[in-house]
């Protein structure tokens, strides 16, 4: 692959996949026609449809599910966690024991806009847009675009 891209063994890459430098995968399964840009991070349990377009500075954590013909725009960020913490009640730095994932989908043909911020638990709706800078805190209907802090529903798609 290159000296800056980080493939662990256990990443299932599909056909003609574009991998950009700086980049970390572990875990997760890519498919195929994807690209990949610089700076990205996708962890284990994640999976990318195939044609899907992954921006730079991208962050998707496991327990998202993108399917196919996916734009997700550059700097946005994935959460898996309602209630993060760092230590358990017992004061003890916590592990994978300790906490759920929580899942996210984002169904096909969705488009999501640099520096989107798209929280756990939530569906993204078959070709729906997520304006850039919005914050994803509900499901998202198909086939409208959703904009705003939190995101609220600007128009239907014809």
């Amino acid at each position: 692959m290159g000296k800056y891209v980080c493939i662990t063994e256990d990443v299932h890459l599909g056909q003609n996949v574009k991998l950009s430098k700086f980049i970390n995968l572990y875990g997760c399964s890519i498919g195929d026609n994807t690209k990949i840009g610089s700076f990205v991070e996708i962890q284990k349990n994640a999976t990318i449809g195939k044609n899907c377009k992954i921006s730079s500075h991208t962050f998707i954590c496991e327990g998202v599910h993108v399917e196919d013909d996916v734009f997700i725009g550059h700097g946005v960020t994935f959460i898996n966690d309602t209630f993060p913490r760092a230590t358990s009640p017992g004061g003890r730095l916590q592990t994978e024991e300790d906490w759920q994932v929580e899942r996210t989908i984002i169904r096909k043909g969705a488009s999501i806009g640099s520096g989107a911020t798209i929280l756990s638990n939530v569906t993204i709706g078959e070709n729906a847009i997520v304006g850039a800078g919005s914050v994803v805190t509900k499901d998202v209907p198909q086939n409208v675009i959703v904009v705003g802090n939190p995101a609220r529903f600007l128009r239907e798609i014809s």
